[in-house]
C-alpha cells in the first residue's frame, strides 16, 4: 500500500530525521524539537519511558498544526510522488483501501485539468483531490501528539501481554505472593516503573479470576496514563473503574497509601466493594470513608493501602485535622506523610466544576440574622430596570437613585451605607436572591430548608450553603427559618487541596476541551485513550429555534417519533423546572416516561431509573448526567431488573408499611416495557422465598418497617457475592429456625431470576440495536462543551449504535446572558417555528459557547491566583500546627523558647535604637511592657518574680558598660555580667544547646536595624529572652504536673492560640478580598494589592500568635475534671 510504504520509509530513515532536526533547529521552539525527538523514540522504544511525560507536557495543545508545519511540509512533495499520475478505473475501486474513504466525483464529461505532466478529467481530479484530503486528515491524526503518546504506551501493553501466559499458570497463592515479591523489589531500590508491566499483568489476572473481567489493551493504556500522573479520557462505558485498579495497586506497593476519589458516597462504596475484591485478593488492605463515620473508623480507613472516599470527605478530614485536634492521637489521616498518590474519578467535575466552591468549616454567629426577612420584603416591591439594574453575566445588582430612595424610605434609614446601621448589603443580597437564585433551578425546598442543586450534576448537595449571606437571603425569600450566619474557621479549595499530592492523576470521559487549563493549573496532561470498539454513534447537527415554545414542541415531536419506533430516548435538561415542564408536556400526549432530577422522590430511585433507560420504548427525562455512576445498557440492566422483581414480590410479605414517596422514591413507569417471562423454576423459587417470608413474619410476629424490609432484602442479595449458588441452595433447604433460611431463599430466587433477566435483556438489547440504539436529546447547551459531551457520551457506549441531537432556542439562558442583542434581533425576524439550520447560526452558537468557556476559565484562573496567596500562608500555618503536634519533646520545647525569645525581641526593638548609646535607651519602657506581658501573669500563677525586681534600667546600663570594658576572654559571649539569671535556664546539655542556637539566630538576624551599638542590643535581647524562659521554667517546676503532662499542656495551648488567630485571619482576608476590588477604580491592580496587604496581615498574625501563645503559657492553668487532661488558661 502506498500509504503504509511511505510511513515505513519515513520511520526507517533515522539519519534523515536527524538531518531534518539539524536543518530546522534554528527555527523551532522546544515543543517542535520535542516533536522531532519523539519520532526517534518510536524507533527506539527503550528511551520512550523517560521521555513520554516530557513530550506530553511540552506538546499539550500543540496537536497536529505545529507537527504539520515542521514535518509534513518537508515531505509533501515526496508523498505526492507516490500518488499515481493518472487514476485508472480499476484503481478507483480500491482507492478506499489506499487512501481512506473516497467520495465519488462529478460527471466525467467536464473539461480536462492539468495535473503534473498528465491531463486528467475533472472527475478523476476530484477523486485524487478528495483522496489527498482524506490522506491529510489521516496524517494529522497519525501525527497528533495524543496518537504518538498512545502508540508509545502500546510498547508497555505488548510487555504486559507477553507476561499473561506466565501469570495465568500461577495458583491463587502464588499470584497473591507476587505482591510481597514486588514490594521487596521496591525496597531494593528498584524503580516503580521497572515493575509496572509485571504489576499490571498481576492485576489483570486477579480481575479475571475474581470478577470475571479481563482488562482490554486500551485499559492497560489508561492505567499507564494514571500512573504517569496524567488524565485518561475514556468514553462512557469503557471501564474507567476497572482501569483505576491498575494504577492503584502499583502505587500502593510503596506502602505510602493511595486515595481513589469519587464524587459521592455511593460511588465510593460501590468502587471499594467492587474493585476492593481485586486488591484484597492480592493481599492489600482497602479502606472506605463515608459520611457519618467516627474518627476511629476514619483513622483505620486511612491507614489502609488503598482508601476510597468522595472528594468532600477527604478535604474536610484534612481541614478537621488542622482545626479540631489538639492531640497527636486525634489525627485521622496519615501523618506526617498524608499525601502520596490520588486517582480522581470525574476529575473535570472535581477540579473545574467544583473548583469555584471552597470547602469551608464554619462556626455559627447570630449577628444580623433578623435583617434578612426585612430586606426580603423591601426587595419584593423594588422593580427591575427602575429601582435597580441587573448584569446577568456577572450576577450583580446595582441600585438606581430611585431604588436607594425607595429602600431608605421603606427602612426608615437616612443612609443605606451608614456604618452604624448598614442596610445596603442586605438589600443588595435580597435582590440577588430574588433575581439570580430560582426555586427548582438553583435550589429546592425540603423539610423546611433551602437545599442547593448542583448545576453540573443535578443532585442536591447536602451540608452546603451559599456564602456572603446569599443562603440567608434565599431562606428569607421563601419564608423559611433563617439559619445563623457562618464564621469561617477553615477553608480550602479543591485546586489547592489536590495540589498537595506529589502525584495526582484523574480519569473522565470529557477532558480534552479543558486540556490547556489542566496543564496550566495542575501540570496534568490529557491523553484520549482509544475505545476498545469503534464508536459508531451518529451526532446530528444542532437545531436552533427562535423561541422556547418552538423548541419544546420540537422536542416533544422527536420524543414521540422515537417512542413510536421503539427506540429508548434520554432527554437532558438543565434544571428541575425544565424536566418537570417537559414531563407535563409528555403526559398531555400520553407518552409514558420516567423523570430523574434533584427531587427526593426521583433521586431515591436514581440507579433504577438509569438502569431502565436503555430498554425498548424507554423515555427518560434527566437533569445533568455527570457522575451518575450507572451505565445505560441497551435492553436494560439484568441485575437491577432482577432486584426489582424480587423486591416487588417480597416486600408485601415482609412489611405492611407503604413506602414514603418523598424518601423512598416514586414508583417507576413500566407501561411501555415488555414483561419479563420467568421460567417455572424461577417462579417456584420465588414462591418458596415468599412463603418463607410469610412464615417468618407470621410466626415470629416481626413487624418490619419498609426501610427495614428493604435493608434485609439488600443483605440477602449480598449473599450472592460471598457464597456460591450450591451452598445457598443447601442453606435455603435447611431445617430448624426458619429465620436462618430466609436470606438464602431470597438469594437463590434472585440468582434464578437473574438468569431469566439476562436472556431477556440480551434479546431486547439486540432488538434495540437494530432499531438504532439509544437516542440522546439535549434541550440546551451548557456553558461548557464538556458537559454537553458528557450527555452525548451516554449513547454509543462500547461500540453500540446510537445517536444524539441538541435542540436549543435563542431564548435559552446562556444566550440571554452572553449574546442577548444578537438573539433578540433574530427572534424578532422569525416568522414560524421551523429550526434555523444555517451553518452561520451554528458557527455563531459554537463561537459563543467557546467564548463562555474562556470567560469562566479566566474567572477560575483569577480565583486560583487569589487562593494561591492564601495557600502559601495556609501551608505555613498547617506545617506549624503539625510541628506542635508531631515534634519530639525537645524540638517542641526549643520552638517554645524561640517564641519567648521573639516576644522579648519585639519588646526591645520597639523601644530601642541601636544607633544610640545604651545610656540614652528607653529601658524603663521595655521593662514596663515586659512586666505587663509576663510578670503579672506569673504573679497570678503564684510564681516568684523576685529576680525581676533586681533588674533595673541602671543595672542593665552598668552591665553593658562592664561588658564593653572587660576583656572578652573573661566573659561568655552571650551573657551580660552582673545581672540575675534564673538558675534553671542552663540545666542540662540540651537547654544549653538551645540557648546557643538562640544566640546564633540573634547574631545573624538581618531584619533588625543596624547601628553602632548593635552588639549591645543583641546582648540585651538575649538576656531578656533568658530571663523570660527562666521565669517560665520556674512556673513549670512549681506547677505539680509531670513532664509528660506539661508537654501536653504546652501543645494544647500553642494549638489553640494558632487556631483562633488563623480563623480571624481568614475572616480578615475575606473582607480584604472584597475591599481591594474598589482599588481598581484608582488604576491599581487588585491582585497585587491583595498580595501586599495579605502578607502584612499574615506577618502581624504570626507576631500575635507568638505573644498570645506565651501569654497562655504564663497565665494560670485551670484543670477540667475528667478522664483526660483538659487545660484552659485563666
Amino acid at each position: 500500500m502506498v500509504f503504509e510504504t511511505t510511513i515505513a520509509a519515513y520511520f526507517q530513515s533515522a539519519p534523515y530525521i536527524q538531518q531534518q532536526q539539524h536543518k530546522y533547529s534554528s527555527g523551532l521552539n522546544d515543543k517542535n524539537v520535542a516533536t522531532h525527538t519523539y519520532f526517534h523514540h518510536l524507533r527506539f522504544p527503550e528511551y520512550a519511558c523517560t521521555s513520554r511525560k516530557t513530550i506530553l507536557r511540552l506538546n499539550a495543545g500543540l496537536e497536529s498544526s505545529s507537527v504539520s508545519r515542521c514535518l509534513c511540509s518537508c515531505h509533501l512533495a515526496r508523498w505526492k510522488s507516490f500518488i499515481p499520475s493518472k487514476v485508472q478505473k480499476q484503481e478507483d475501486r480500491r482507492g478506499n483501501a489506499v487512501f481512506g474513504r473516497v467520495a465519488s466525483g462529478s460527471s466525467s464529461t467536464a473539461e480536462p485539468v492539468e495535473y503534473g505532466n498528465e491531463r486528467l478529467q475533472s472527475s478523476e481530479y476530484n477523486i485524487v483531490q478528495k483522496a489527498a484530503g482524506q490522506l491529510k486528515t489521516d496524517w494529522r491524526h497519525f501525527l497528533s501528539i495524543n496518537n504518538l503518546v498512545v502508540h508509545d504506551y502500546f510498547h508497555l501493553v505488548k510487555e504486559v501481554n507477553s507476561l499473561e501466559s506466565q501469570v495465568r499458570r500461577l495458583t491463587n497463592e502464588q499470584l497473591r505472593a507476587t505482591t510481597d515479591c514486588l514490594r521487596k523489589q521496591l525496597k531494593q531500590e528498584e524503580s516503580i516503573s521497572e515493575i509496572q508491566a509485571e504489576a499490571f499483568a498481576v492485576v489483570r489476572e486477579a480481575a479475571r479470576r475474581v470478577l470475571g473481567m479481563r482488562h482490554f489493551d486500551v485499559q492497560i493504556v489508561g492505567g499507564a496514563v494514571l500512573h504517569d500522573g496524567g488524565i485518561a479520557e475514556m468514553k462512557t462505558g469503557e471501564g474507567k473503574t476497572l482501569v483505576s485498579s491498575l494504577a492503584a495497586y502499583l502505587n500502593a506497593l510503596t506502602g505510602e497509601g493511595v486515595h481513589v476519589v469519587t464524587v459521592n458516597d455511593y460511588l465510593a462504596k460501590r468502587d471499594a466493594e467492587w474493585m476492593g475484591q481485586i486488591h484484597r485478593f492480592l493481599g492489600l488492605s482497602v479502606g472506605l470513608i463515608q459520611s457519618g463515620m467516627t474518627s476511629e473508623e476514619r483513622k483505620a480507613a486511612y491507614a489502609c493501602d488503598i482508601t476510597y472516599s468522595n472528594n468532600s470527605e477527604l478535604g474536610f478530614d484534612y481541614l478537621r485535622d488542622h482545626i479540631g485536634t489538639v492531640k497527636k492521637e486525634d489525627l485521622v489521616m496519615r501523618w506526617p506523610k498524608t499525601f502520596n498518590f490520588a486517582i480522581v474519578d470525574e476529575v473535570d467535575s472535581v477540579l473545574i466544576d467544583e473548583g469555584r466552591n471552597p470547602l469551608i468549616i464554619s462556626s455559627q454567629s447570630s449577628k444580623d440574622a433578623a435583617r434578612y426577612p426585612v430586606a426580603a420584603k423591601v426587595a419584593e416591591f423594588l422593580v427591575v430596570d427602575y429601582h435597580y439594574k441587573l448584569d446577568l453575566k456577572e450576577k450583580s445588582v446595582e441600585l438606581t437613585e430611585e431604588g436607594v430612595a425607595a429602600a431608605e424610605l421603606a427602612l426608615d434609614a437616612e443612609d443605606l451605607w451608614d456604618d452604624k446601621d448598614p442596610w445596603a448589603r442586605f438589600v443588595l443580597t435580597a435582590l440577588k436572591a430574588k433575581e439570580f437564585y430560582q426555586r427548582d433551578v438553583d435550589y429546592i425546598v425540603k423539610d423546611g430548608q433551602a437545599q442547593i442543586v448542583d448545576e453540573f450534576t443535578g443532585r442536591v448537595v447536602e451540608n452546603r450553603r451559599w456564602s456572603e449571606g446569599i443562603h440567608q437571603a434565599v431562606e428569607a425569600k421563601e419564608g423559611l427559618n433563617i439559619q445563623e450566619n457562618s464564621v469561617v474557621v477553615a477553608q480550602i479549595t479543591y485546586q489547592s487541596f489536590f495540589k498537595l499530592y506529589p502525584k495526582l492523576s484523574g480519569m473522565t470521559g470529557t477532558a480534552k476541551t479543558e486540556e490547556a487549563e489542566f496543564l496550566k493549573m495542575f501540570k496534568m496532561p490529557v491523553v484520549a485513550v482509544p475505545t476498545n470498539l469503534p464508536n459508531i454513534r451518529q451526532d446530528y447537527c444542532l437545531q436552533v429555534y427562535a423561541t422556547t415554545g418552538a423548541k419544546w414542541n420540537a422536542v416533544r415531536k422527536e420524543v414521540e417519533e422515537m417512542y413510536i419506533r421503539g427506540r429508548p430516548v434520554l432527554v437532558g435538561t438543565t434544571s428541575v423546572e425544565q424536566s418537570e415542564y417537559l414531563s407535563a408536556l409528555l403526559q398531555e400526549w400520553n407518552i409514558p416516561h420516567n423523570v430523574l432530577n434533584a427531587r427526593p422522590k426521583y433521586a431515591a430511585r436514581e440507579a433504577e431509573i438509569v438502569a431502565q433507560a436503555g430498554r425498548k420504548c424507554a423515555i427518560t427525562i434527566a437533569t445533568n448526567m455527570a457522575g451518575r455512576g450507572t451505565d445505560i445498557i441497551l435492553g436494560g440492566n439484568p441485575e437491577m431488573l432482577a432486584k426489582e422483581i424480587v423486591e416487588g414480590n417480597m416486600l408485601s410479605f415482609m412489611t405492611q408499611e407503604a413506602p414514603n414517596i418523598d424518601t423512598d422514591g416514586a414508583p417507576l413507569s413500566q407501561m411501555a416495557f415488555s414483561k419479563i417471562k420467568l421460567t417455572a423454576s424461577s417462579l417456584a423459587k420465588l414462591a418458596k422465598a415468599s412463603l418463607t417470608a410469610r412464615f417468618v413474619c407470621g410466626k415470629g410476629g416481626a413487624k418490619w418497617s419498609y426501610r427495614e424490609a428493604k435493608s434485609k432484602l439488600a443483605s440477602a442479595l449480598e449473599l450472592c457475592q460471598s457464597e456460591d449458588e450450591k451452598k445457598l441452595q443447601d442453606l435455603s433447604s435447611g431445617h430448624g429456625v426458619q429465620m436462618i433460611t430466609l436470606g438464602p431463599a431470597i438469594a437463590v430466587a434472585y440468582l434464578s431470576i437473574l438468569k431469566d433477566c439476562e436472556i431477556h435483556c440480551k434479546e431486547e438489547g439486540n432488538e434495540v440495536k437494530q432499531l438504532g440504539g439509544l437516542h440522546v436529546l439535549g434541550t440546551a447547551l451548557h456553558e461548557s462543551r464538556r458537559i454537553d459531551n458528557q450527555l452525548r457520551g451516554r449513547a454509543g457506549r462500547q461500540g453500540d449504535p446510537g445517536s444524539t441531537r441538541f435542540m436549543i432556542s435563542l431564548q435559552d439562558e446562556m444566550i440571554r446572558k452572553f449574546d442577548s442583542e444578537w438573539a433578540v434581533n433574530l427572534v424578532s425576524k422569525a416568522f414560524d417555528d421551523s429550526p434555523l439550520e444555517s451553518k452561520a447560526f451554528q458557527q455563531q452558537i459554537n463561537s459563543l459557547q467557546m467564548t463562555v468557556e474562556s470567560y469562566f476559565m479566566k474567572i477560575r484562573e483569577s480565583l486560583i491566583e487569589y487562593d494561591d496567596v492564601i495557600e502559601v500562608q495556609r501551608r505555613h500555618v498547617y506545617n506549624l500546627r503539625e510541628a506542635f503536634l508531631m515534634d519530639d519533646p525537645h524540638s517542641f520545647r526549643h520552638r517554645l523558647h524561640q517564641y519567648m525569645q521573639a516576644v522579648a525581641d519585639e519588646i526591645i526593638l520597639q523601644h530601642i535604637d541601636p544607633s544610640k548609646a545604651p545610656r540614652s535607651w528607653n529601658i524603663d519602657s521595655v521593662l514596663a511592657e515586659f512586666e505587663d506581658v509576663a510578670v503579672k501573669h506569673l504573679k497570678a500563677s503564684n510564681v516568684s518574680t523576685d529576680i525581676f525586681s533586681e533588674v533595673t534600667g541602671s543595672s542593665i546600663v552598668q552591665s553593658l558598660k562592664t561588658y564593653q570594658e572587660a576583656p572578652s576572654t573573661k566573659l561568655e559571649l552571650s551573657v551580660l555580667p552582673g545581672l540575675p539569671i534564673p538558675g534553671t535556664e542552663y540545666h542540662g546539655l540540651r537547654r544549653k544547646a538551645s540557648s546557643v542556637k538562640r544566640w546564633l539566630e540573634i547574631t545573624f538576624d538581618q531584619s533588625a536595624r543596624q547601628g553602632k551599638y548593635l552588639k549591645e542590643v543583641q546582648l540585651f535581647r538575649k538576656y531578656l529572652g533568658d530571663l523570660l524562659i527562666g521565669l517560665y521554667e520556674l512556673k513549670t517546676e512549681s506547677s505539680g504536673f509531670s513532664i509528660l503532662e506539661i508537654d501536653q499542656i504546652e501543645r494544647m495551648m500553642a494549638v489553640k492560640a494558632l487556631d483562633g488567630l488563623w480563623s480571624a485571619h481568614l475572616a480578615n482576608l475575606n473582607r480584604l478580598r472584597a475591599a481591594v476590588n474598589i482599588r481598581g477604580f484608582a488604576h491599581m491592580n487588585p491582585l497585587e494589592e491583595y498580595k501586599i496587604d495579605s502578607c502584612r496581615f499574615f506577618i502581624a498574625m504570626l507576631s500575635a500568635d507568638r505573644r498570645l501563645t506565651v501569654e497562655y503559657l504564663l497565665k494560670p492553668w485551670l484543670i477540667q475534671e475528667g478522664d483526660e487532661l483538659d487545660v484552659e488558661y485563666a
